[in-house]
């Protein structure tokens, strides 16, 4: 392959911002330059389309050599805290990101927009508005039928001044004024028929306190806040698109030939079995349906940290879904390949039974403790290996038992061998009863010459179960979370509150679980293992050197799918 086709595959490979990009910087536009931005509102936490976005503006810069700034859209009080900000940079550091000296805040620039609403005044391109929301609404017409003028458009500039200066000072109760743009009301763009850009709110502002008492509104604000910090793209999703000539509008009272940011959209992220409405997560959390933000089945960067997710695997799914220009719906079964591929690479192997019932080796000699030798990963020779001890009594799965299985049932069941694993091939003989009719103990014999990792080993059998010495382990509690919804698209049901919509089974404690010594005297919160036949498993952050809590990062096979496709 040529060089010039080399160059043209790549070409083909790029997704279309890749392209806008790189045909704005050959042409040279805005001196050559790239600054992207991220701008959240910190009126929550960060969830998984947030790094999308993440990767995206950032990920852009880094890849063509630009800058990314963060700025907060700090312009509602009354929904924003300190928390939500400290846990966004949290979350951008956490997924390998850093903004450098480029930390804005659109309060920052208060001054300046209040500055410009004055000017748009003064030129008779904005006026003070008393209708209330009710009727601004209907006054603004559909999409088919065109809106009417305000009986307010066409006050004096002095008029305007005063009022909007006297808005400010607190003179006049919330919802009794806005500022709004005059644009055209007859436009089939909604949203340039004369746009609020600043509305009353009478609420300390966890920066600016309560020098303000008028706030501009996301789209007079955005633009603006852009060109102040000299950003050339900025890279939104797909819902402002419309909004795009109304951001060109207002930049066009900034900008001139030599500089102006361009708004460039692409597909948000929609997740099945999840919820991404910034105000159904809220509500999640508030009524306590959730154990908080950081919840393992929340869809927020720190709910999936602490599940088990790491920052390459959500890179790793983002790359994979791309960028494109139209929305859709993303199985999340993609985002658990992305974590279970990277962990089938990275996680050592260990032995945890979740749901214990006794297996007594009765032909085994009692007293008798072996120090077996277990693979921590057999995808990572240099992961090397560690001992197990193997002991008379052990604990296994207790649905790895049945007395009168279905056929093609491969475990234990009387009269049948399976192999445990890294250790010995046993025949089970049969089990003991309590009065209920529940099995309390399982019977076995083992065959001494079937020695895992012997020449005489190699005796074949169908079943292999995993297992823990009853004698040494540690006692652990484990949460098995599952997916939030037991629906594929919960936005999709509009006839049900989607609280209804919830997975009853999303979560299931288990407090009597049981792990090898090898794994009890390593895991440290964060650390992340497969444990054998079960899963990927995370130690979670209310760990303590008392009480080890293990939270199911994902299962090693996708059942969902599955079950779906039956």
């Amino acid at each position: 392959m040529t060089q010039i086709e080399n160059n043209e595959e790549e070409k083909r490979s790029l997704n279309f911002i890749e392209i806008a990009v790189e045909n704005d910087l050959a042409a040279g536009k805005n001196g050559g330059r790239l600054n992207t931005r991220f701008p959240p509102e910190p009126n929550g936490y960060l969830h998984i389309g947030h790094a999308k976005a993440i990767c995206m503006d950032f990920g852009i810069a880094q890849k063509y050599g630009g800058t990314c700034n963060l700025r907060f859209d700090d312009t509602n009080p009354v929904k924003e805290d300190v928390e939500y900000v400290d846990s966004i940079k949290e979350d951008i550091h956490w997924l390998g990101f850093d903004w450098g000296d480029r930390l804005y805040y659109a309060s920052d620039y208060f001054p300046k927009l209040w500055d410009l609403a004055v000017k748009m005044i003064e030129e008779g391109k904005a006026y003070v508005d008393e209708q209330s929301a009710e009727e601004i609404a209907q006054q603004k017409g559909t999409p088919t039928q065109p809106g009417t003028e305000s009986p307010y458009r066409n006050r004096s500039v002095k008029e305007n001044l005063d009022l909007f200066i006297r808005m400010n000072k607190g003179e006049f109760e919330e919802g009794s004024m806005v500022l709004r743009a005059k644009i055209d009301m007859t436009s089939p763009n909604m949203h340039m028929r004369d746009p609020i850009m600043y509305r009353i709110i009478k609420h300390p502002h966890h920066r600016t306190g309560n020098t303000w008492n008028v706030y501009p509104m996301y789209d007079f604000a955005h633009g603006q806040s852009d060109y102040f910090e000299g950003v050339t793209h900025s890279i939104c999703t797909l819902e402002f698109e419309v909004h795009r000539p109304l951001y060109d509008w207002f930049v066009d009272e900034l900008a001139d030939d030599s500089y102006r940011p361009r708004q460039l959209e692409f597909n948000r992220l929609n997740l099945t079995y999840t919820v991404m409405s910034k105000r159904k997560l809220l509500q999640l959390v508030k009524e306590n349906l959730v154990a908080g933000w950081d919840d393992p089945r929340m869809p927020t960067i720190c709910g999936l940290r602490r599940r088990g997710y790491t920052p390459s695997s959500i890179r790793n799914f983002i790359d994979r879904i791309g960028y494109t220009k139209y929305d859709g719906l993303i199985s999340v079964s993609l985002l658990e390949h992305s974590i279970r591929e990277e962990l089938n690479k990275t996680a050592n192997r260990v032995s945890a039974v979740i749901n214990p019932i006794k297996l007594v080796i009765t032909n085994y000699p009692e007293g008798q403790v072996e120090n077996l030798i277990a693979e921590n990963n057999p995808e990572s020779p240099e992961a090397g290996s560690h001992e197990i001890p193997f002991t008379r009594e052990l604990y296994i799965e207790r649905e790895d038992f049945m007395e009168n299985p279905p056929k093609k049932f491969f475990r234990m069941t009387p009269g049948q061998e399976v192999r445990l694993k890294s250790a010995y091939i046993v025949k089970c003989t049969g089990c003991k009863k309590n009065e209920a009719g529940e099995v309390e103990e399982i019977y076995c014999e083992y065959d001494p010459l079937t020695k895992s990792g012997m020449p005489e080993s190699g005796r074949k059998v169908k079943g292999t179960l995993h297992w823990v010495s009853a004698q040494y382990n540690q006692k652990v509690e484990v949460r098995l979370y599952d997916r939030l919804f037991n629906v594929e698209n919960p936005a999709e049901e509009k006839e049900r509150d989607f609280r209804e919509l919830l997975n009853p089974d999303s979560l299931i404690v288990k407090t009597d679980c049981r792990i090898e010594p090898y794994l009890a005297s390593i895991a440290k919160p964060g650390d992340r293992f497969q444990f054998q036949r079960m899963g990927y498993f995370c130690v979670d952050s209310d760990s303590t050197s008392d009480k080890l809590i293990f939270n199911r990062t994902v299962a090693l096979k996708d059942s969902w799918e599955k079950q779906k496709n039956k």
